[in-house]
């Protein structure tokens, strides 16, 4: 049975909906709307007073397709660039201080949304007795759009505004601000580790294949691209491209030049991401994220066979990129991690239900969050069996709620690699 349920905020009343026995409030805004003068702007923090609905999903960043919808199949949620809100999954909006975990979702810094179906916190938060927090952040040219003389990785700034949202407010929906866990996957994991290189403002983080071994555009890189990406949308700067309708910039990001540039670069990687602007992030990256290692207690996970979730991945060549790209980068991390004093874990999942994906990017999420129903036209899990994918999850969220409890998975710690099949 589901009905209504409140809790005060210093904002104001939020309305939300309870589900058995955890409470969801949905589209709870954390910064301004970036439209008009703030599209491409650094986010401005919420100022919303008063009584506020949170009893509907909000809407996901605009963004084109997913290019890994082949192996996870699709989701459908409506797109606005007012999408700078965040979900809550919480046993009881009381005085309770439970630890949280902020989940910042995948898709390459292109596509993804924070409380798709995929990502439906209840399941974690009521077998751990958590707060699950899931963050919308700006998507491709809008968050990672790189000109110079501008603010660069509003993005990643996003994901800041977000935490800062829950530290300031999280002790008012059950949960406790001394004890966050931040938790990422693919370019929410990267994101992690990029933040862990600048203000970190918490202690434990989960990694789920962090693609590391890619690295970071430099300023130079990353605005000759943008302007190849400004031409093709129209643009002749950033203050007319802020005029611009968001279809467009969309549809730029397809331009045949656009694409051109892209593989001009040979680096594999997408199109928008973390820019090493020298401001947001530091030029020199690497000795950062060395040292960005100490700076929290890490779960760190990936696949066995990362890249066969991507078009063409399932070539000769996806068990070398696979390490290359996410298995070498995430066992230095916990090593790195360990090597400074910080608990480290390590695990790779290895469950493999179909020949074409294997153990594939992303096929860890329906295990993370219990949440197979959702998943169940995904074609990287046909044939599992229910048995099996309902043990790997009581198995996964185990590990997962130790950790994000400040409690030890049941594994030695790295280097040793727990498989999870």
């Amino acid at each position: 049975m589901t009905d209504t349920v409140q809790a005060r905020l210093r904002a104001g009343m939020l309305t939300g909906l309870r589900d058995g026995g955890v409470c969801r409030f949905s589209a709870i805004p954390y910064a301004e709307p970036p439209v008009g003068p703030l599209r491409f702007a650094p986010p401005q923090p919420a100022r919303w007073q008063g009584p506020r609905d949170a009893t509907r999903p909000g809407s996901v960043a605009p963004q084109l397709p997913s290019r890994l919808r082949g192996a996870m199949g699709d989701f459908e949620a409506p797109q606005a660039e007012d999408c700078l809100h965040l979900t809550v999954w919480t046993p009881a909006a009381d005085a309770r201080r439970r630890p949280v975990v902020v989940w910042l979702h995948g898709g390459a810094w292109q596509s993804g949304g924070g409380a798709l179906d995929w990502y439906d916190g209840a399941a974690l938060a009521a077998r751990g007795d958590l707060v699950v927090v899931a963050v919308n952040y700006r998507l491709a040219a809008l968050g990672w759009l790189h000109v110079p003389g501008q603010t660069a990785n509003v993005g990643l700034l996003d994901q800041e505004c977000a935490i800062d949202w829950v530290l300031d407010n999280i002790q008012d929906l059950g949960g406790d601000p001394a004890r966050v866990t931040l938790m990422g996957q693919s370019a929410g994991a990267s994101s992690i580790c990029a933040m862990l290189a600048r203000r970190p403002r918490f202690g434990r983080a989960i990694l789920q294949s962090a693609a590391l071994g890619r690295g970071f555009r430099g300023s130079a890189q990353a605005a000759a691209l943008g302007q190849v990406f400004l031409d093709a949308a129209g643009a002749g700067d950033l203050e007319q491209a802020r005029a611009l309708p968001v279809e467009r910039l969309l549809s730029a990001q397809q331009a045949p030049q656009v694409i051109a540039a892209l593989e001009a670069e040979g680096s594999r990687r997408s199109l928008f991401g973390p820019v090493l602007d020298g401001q947001v992030l530091p030029a020199d990256i690497a000795p950062a994220l060395k040292s960005a290692a100490g700076r929290a207690d890490v779960l760190v996970s990936y696949t066995r066979d990362e890249m066969a979730a991507f078009p063409g991945g399932d070539g000769p060549d996806c068990a070398l990129a696979s390490e290359a790209v996410f298995g070498a980068p995430s066992r230095q991390w916990a090593v790195d991690a360990a090597a400074q004093g910080r608990q480290a874990w390590l695990a790779r999942f290895d469950v493999a239900p179909t020949a074409r994906f294997l153990a594939c990017h992303c096929i860890e999420l329906p295990f993370v969050f219990d949440t197979l129903a959702a998943f169940a036209a995904a074609p990287m899990l046909r044939g599992l069996p229910p048995t099996q994918a309902a043990a790997l999850a009581r198995a996964t969220q185990r590990a997962w709620i130790a950790f994000i409890r400040g409690e030890a998975p049941d594994w030695a710690p790295a280097p040793h690699l727990q498989v999870l099949a």
